[in-house]
């Protein structure tokens, strides 16, 4: 079976979370940053998994555009969504509800809050300015939850077609 591992990041997170997802899953296992690599072709696969992060309140642009532009298609495939943020509890399922739709959250055959970091080094002055402001942090801090991965990874082998 062919996995496809699509997602964005802008300070390397969901990257990071994407590789450690494709750890835990068997078989062929792709992995496409749509902000390098643009959009892939989904005939190719049979599961679809969709990560993207929170940056100013919201999912990346690429992401949303790519779940709209796919939808249908995404419903015929096995789904799975994460997202990773550093907001925790209801706050952080009102980020996730708002990052992907309805319809594809209800199609999902795993959903996954995954954590989150802020990597000072990879931030200009302004974005370092501002979680310090705003989070109450002075330096880097990462909460990206290994079992929140694991957990993901179980739910969508669970739900996997037979075959």
């Amino acid at each position: 079976m062919k996995i496809l591992i699509v997602y964005t990041t802008r300070h390397g997170c969901t990257e990071k979370c994407a590789e450690k997802l494709r750890g835990r899953l068997n078989g062929e296992v792709d992995i496409v940053n749509l902000k390098s690599a643009g959009s892939p072709t989904l005939s190719d696969y049979e599961t679809v998994l969709i990560g993207g992060s929170i940056h100013v309140g919201q999912v990346q642009k690429k992401i949303r555009a790519f779940c709209l532009d796919h939808e249908a298609e995404l419903k015929q495939k096995t789904l799975g969504l994460f997202l990773c943020c550093m907001e925790e509890g209801k706050k952080a399922q009102e980020q996730f509800d708002a990052a992907f739709s309805k319809a594809l959250r209800a199609h999902a055959a795993a959903q996954g809050l995954f954590g989150g970091e802020f990597d000072f080094s990879r931030m200009n002055f302004l974005e370092r300015k501002i979680v310090k402001k705003v989070a109450g942090v002075e330096g880097s801090v990462s909460r990206i939850s290994e079992e929140a991965i694991e957990r993901f990874a179980a739910d969508l082998v669970r739900n996997l077609p037979e075959g």
